[in-house]
């Protein structure tokens, strides 16, 4: 079944200069989704972003946006971003930013000040509508950039580091506010935490030079339903056993980490748990004392392992 898509980029080149910024880069963001866009600083991910808005121009590739080119007056009111270093007016308060943000999305006067209002909400800051941006600490800032991007309720919404600065809580409430939008909007998050995006994305795409150089479900990216592993604590280390008794099963041992790395093939009839609960038996039946268990690899090992070493 073919799925729908938001974003499709396909080949995409872009220079600067005697910069290539993006070398024949793939994108494919289906609709509904959470997105992860990683990669290192000067990788592309900012003139990815750039192109999705159509703030910059492909010299070569296809570029489609929510089914057609990109085009600032097709956009109005369906795409929304933070940039990475987004500037409010300094000498204008929060609510006329938005309110301004929201008119030119075409919004009437009324429902521009409501929008206004419910975006503010939505990071947590009604009680500083009134506040002067400059009057605004750096966390603040960023929580007013991540509210504009919601203006409208867009059906697409490109976030560049959208936590980055931001304390713990209002971090994990960002995230949350994310991950409710999934199958009502599709988001798009560039980020150096690749723990937070594991925990919020459902596909990511791999940004090195300029070239996407792997893209999937994060499930299959971090082998979380195809692979275990096991530390055991000092003692019996039946890996012969486990070999004999458990088909099909890859048995890699690390003895310095004292850690069981155990591949597998996926099926409706054989499911990570009750691998899991198979190796479990065989090993506590052979006197193997277990100290953690976990499935797959992170997304950071998983992007540590798949990106090359840079320059």
């Amino acid at each position: 079944m073919t799925r729908e898509l938001a974003v499709d980029l396909r080949a995409v080149h872009k220079r600067f200069g005697s910069v290539h910024a993006l070398r024949g880069a793939d994108l494919k963001v289906p609709k509904g989704s959470i997105f992860a866009l990683i990669g290192p600083n000067g990788a592309g991910k900012t003139t990815l972003f750039g192109l999705c808005c159509g703030f910059l121009r492909a010299d070569t590739g296809t570029v489609e946006i929510l089914g057609g080119a990109p085009d600032a007056l097709r956009f109005k009111g369906r795409l929304g971003a933070l940039p990475q270093d987004a500037m409010l007016g300094r000498d204008i308060t929060i609510r006329e930013h938005l309110v301004f943000l929201a008119r030119l999305q075409g919004m009437e006067l009324a429902h521009a000040h409501s929008e206004a209002m419910r975006v503010l909400g939505l990071v947590d800051l009604v009680d500083l509508a009134e506040r002067r941006a400059g009057a605004l600490s750096h966390g603040q800032v960023k929580r007013v950039g991540v509210a504009q991007a919601f203006l409208g309720e867009p059906e697409l919404i490109l976030l560049d580091e959208p936590t980055a600065g931001l304390d713990p809580r209002n971090a994990h409430d960002l995230r949350a506010l994310i991950r409710d939008r999934r199958g009502r909007q599709t988001i798009v998050v560039s980020s150096h935490n690749l723990q937070e995006l594991e925990a919020i994305c459902d596909e990511a795409a791999f940004i090195e030079k300029g070239q996407t150089i792997e893209a999937g479900a994060i499930a299959t990216l971090t082998a979380r339903d195809a692979e275990i592993h096991v530390q055991l604590a000092p003692g019996p280390e039946p890996l012969d056993e486990l070999r004999a008794r458990v088909a099909n099963l890859g048995v890699t041992w690390d003895p310095a980490a004292r850690t069981l790395r155990l591949r597998f093939q996926p099926s409706p009839e054989r499911i990570a748990e009750d691998v899991i609960a198979e190796v479990l038996r065989e090993l506590l039946a052979a006197g193997a004392r277990i100290s953690a268990l976990g499935k797959g690899r992170s997304l950071e090992q998983r992007y540590l392992d798949q990106a090359p070493a840079t320059e």
